[in-house]
Order: C-alpha cells, then structure tokens, then sequence
C-alpha cells in the first residue's frame, strides 16, 4: 500500500517525518509512506503558497499510484484551497481515503460533499510529537492499511450516518460552498485551546444553521486546553452543548471518544457499514 501525504495547511519537519517512516517500517512494513516535499516547505504560517499547497494535494490525489491521502497536520489554510481542489480531481482520487482532522475538516467537507472518495476524521502524523503519539499514528495506519475496525469511534452503529469536525472549523466552514448534506447524520464536534464563550459562540451557529437540516443528532467530543477567562464562564462545555441542542430541537446523544490528542478515534463520513 501507498500512501501519499500533503500538507494542505502548515509545515511539517523532516525529523518529525523520519520518525513517522520508522514507526511505520516496524509495525506496518507493506506500507509506503510518501512525504511530499512540499511538507516541509515554510512561507510565512503555510506550508508553501495556496498554489503549492493545492498542486501538491490535486497531484496526490489524482496519482493512481497512491491509495490513500494522509494530511500532515492542521493549523490554518486548507480552506483557501478545498473548493478549487476538488474542481480539479478526476477519476483516481475517488478511489482513495483521506485522513485527517481539525484544519482538514475543510478538506474533508469538500470532499464529502463532492462525493469523492473516503473522507474521515482521524490521527494525523502531526500526532507523532504528542505524549503518547506513536499510539495515535499506529491507529491511523491500523485504519488506512489494515482496516482495522478497532481504531474506531466505538460509539458508531452500523446502518447510521456520521461526520466528525472540529467545531471551530466547521463553525466557519457552515454556509461556504465547503457545506455537505448532513441531513440524517449524527455530528459528532470537538474542540482545543477556545474559551468557553467562544466554544459557546460557536455552538449557537452551529446548532442554528443545522437545526432545519435534519441532523440526527450531536456528540461532544472532548474540548481540551481551556484557557481561563477573566472571570468563570459558569457552565461546562457539555452543558453548553446540551443547552443549544435543546434550543435548536437536536437530539444530544451523549459523548464521542474524538479530540485533539492521542486518544483521538477515527470517524469515517457517512453510513457505517
């Protein structure tokens, strides 16, 4: 198997890089991991210039020799590129996954919505650097290369439809040409480094915009590293969700095992086989 990695966002390091080849020539020796040079390529906060960034993916992609699309790392700078990358893919990027999660959620819509290939939300090598990291790229390459169904999320059921997103993310790729469908699916969102205001701000357009979609339902993943405000927020951050599911009439459904951290679990977009 050949998998072809991008950075649609940020840089990546070549030593972070050796150490995700390593690990995966012991546990996972059938696969070939391919890092675009373009990982490692700085300008400014991207890695490389929006036209880089999308030669690299739209090349990827559109190799038939490459079975899957692993995205380095999130950070910022995949929407500036997923509308026009999905204009520009062709038959053999349908056939491919693609793994990712925060900043790639905008990636990941777009190709949802295009209905091209497999999109999922899930460990990235970024994830190498995290305590307990190796675990995260050892799930995602269990998924990818082995379809290993004890990587996923386990509160998923077969015969329902998901989607995963950081909620920042898809607080703003909402009502963008980005948006899929997700009517009848249940969302499962999680959060990193937001006040709890703004984690609250985020849930009101979020719950808002879905509420008249058909959403089955919402999980809350886990919301990490919140900073302190000047003065307590009040309520916790599922009772916030609950709060705006109940306002906007979706059904919350409890918590999903989904987060910025090496216990992140893979949730693949749509039905569950």
């Amino acid at each position: 198997m050949k998998i072809g990695i991008c950075a649609p966002s940020t840089p990546f390091t070549r030593e972070d890089a050796q150490k995700v080849i390593a690990l995966a020539a012991r546990h996972y020796p059938q696969a070939e991991l391919v890092f675009h040079e373009q990982c490692f390529v700085e300008q400014g906060h991207f890695a490389g210039s929006d036209a880089q960034r999308l030669e690299a993916f739209v090349g990827m992609a559109n190799d038939p020799a490459f079975d899957a699309i692993w995205f380095v790392r999130g950070g910022y700078g995949a929407c500036r590129i997923a509308e026009a990358a999905v204009k520009q893919l062709k038959a053999p990027a349908k056939t491919k996954a693609y793994l990712g999660y925060s900043d790639q959620g905008n990636l990941l819509a777009a190709l949802y919505r295009a209905g091209i290939g497999w999109p999922a939300h899930g460990p990235m090598p970024t994830d190498i650097r995290r305590e307990g990291g190796e675990s995260a790229v050892l799930r995602a390459l269990g998924w990818l290369v082995d379809g290993d169904v004890a990587a996923l999320e386990p509160n998923m059921q077969k015969g329902r439809s998901y989607a995963a997103f950081n909620l920042m993310t898809l607080a703003m790729l909402a009502g963008t040409p980005l948006m899929p469908d997700l009517a009848g699916h249940v969302l499962m969102v999680e959060e990193v480094s937001e006040y709890l205001y703004a984690f609250d701000r985020a849930m009101f357009s979020v719950t808002t915009q879905l509420k008249a979609r058909g959403i089955a339902g919402l999980m809350l993943g886990r919301v990490s590293d919140i900073p302190e405000n000047d003065r307590p927020f009040g309520i916790d951050a599922e009772a916030i969700a609950r709060h705006w599911c109940t306002k906007n009439g979706i059904a919350y459904l409890g918590r999903a095992d989904i987060g910025h951290d090496s216990d992140n679990r893979i949730v693949p977009f749509g039905m569950i086989a």
